[in-house]
């Protein structure tokens, strides 16, 4: 059994596999432009951000029921309990839904039923976390939450995800305030594509517990000391980091030197329908690619649950740190 470990970082609607995606797409009579799971597959091979948003906007198409986005979620849990996730916080993008007719309704009680009873059949606690699309309107953005607030006893925290550039963290400055008068927490993408000053906006205007992505940081000396400092965590996808092209090859991912800089890292699968692996096969490839040692695989671990959400249920944080301490790697 791989190690404990808690997922941070991961879109639900990324979680779409060819093979649910055609069964979808049947059952709700959707015309994919591809022939077969095979050539559905050949198409997740991505130039940048945008190519991939493209594909993952489009196949958006086949989730049109409660039931579709129950299953869509407890395909995601048993993948993600295969491979030792005990604990994860989960986005999902309503704005994209809305806009073809599905209403937050629908989303919301369809992944409510697969995270209701995902410890009874998947050994996993779970969060929602509802993420505004940076390159829609922050009016938008302001619409979708008030859509969602029939639905907040089910909803942990907000997320800002998308295509990154051209589309500062200062844009949502009034949503991310107006979620926190909610109680709601808050993290946002930022330094993937987008420069290191995305991060710091984000700290400083959103008001962000968490940075998504981050990998940027290590090119401001003083933002990487600030985040140090502050023990903010960052919830690196380093699968996602190379095909989308931020890095050109895992073996120089920076995720050893961050680590070494004291940076409060966590290692996360983002959309591992489309980036090749779900969070043990993050680890794995780490391992692997960078030589991480056992030291460090039960560091990161250890950071995804110091990391989460969990401050209303410590008890449960305390089980998963006991359960990291005692792993035995084969």
């Amino acid at each position: 059994m791989p190690i404990p470990k808690a997922e941070l970082h991961l879109h639900i609607e990324g979680t779409l596999e060819p093979e649910l995606a055609f069964a979808l797409a049947a059952r709700n009579g959707v015309e994919l432009p591809y022939a077969d799971t095979e050539e559905l597959r050949k198409a997740y091979l991505f130039e940048d951000l945008q190519t991939f948003l493209n594909l993952y906007y489009e196949l958006m198409a086949v989730l049109r029921t409660e039931r579709d986005f129950e299953d869509l979620a407890n395909a995601y849990l048993a993948r993600a309990a295969a491979q030792g996730v005990r604990h994860a916080e989960i986005f999902f993008d309503p704005q994209a839904h809305i806009a073809r007719g599905v209403d937050m309704g629908t989303v919301v009680e369809g992944l409510g039923r697969a995270l209701g009873h995902s410890e009874t059949n998947h050994g996993i606690s779970t969060r929602l976390i509802l993420c505004f699309l940076r390159d829609e309107s922050a009016d938008s953005a302001l619409r979708t939450l008030d859509a969602a607030k029939p639905y907040l006893d089910r909803i942990t925290g907000i997320g800002l995800d998308s295509a990154e550039v051209g589309h500062p963290p200062v844009k949502f400055r009034e949503v991310y305030e107006a979620a926190a008068a909610l109680g709601l927490r808050r993290v946002a993408h930022a330094g993937e594509e987008g420069p290191p000053a995305y991060i710091t906006e984000a700290l400083d205007v959103l008001g962000v517990e968490r940075v998504d992505h981050g990998l940027r940081c290590m090119e401001d000396e003083e933002l990487v000391a600030r985040l140090v400092r502050d023990r903010i965590p960052l919830t690196l996808c380093p699968l996602s980091n190379v095909r989308l092209r931020a890095v050109d090859v895992l073996a120089e991912h920076p995720l050893p030197a961050m680590l070494d800089a004291g940076l409060l890292c966590t290692v996360n699968s983002d959309d591992p329908a489309y980036f090749g692996g779900y969070a043990g096969d993050n680890f794995d490839a780490v391992r692997e690619a960078l030589g991480l040692t056992e030291d460090r695989l039960r560091e990161l671990a250890r950071n995804s649950f110091v990391a989460s959400f969990l401050e209303d249920d410590e008890e449960r944080r305390a089980g998963y740190l006991a359960e990291v301490e005692a792993y035995e790697f084969s």
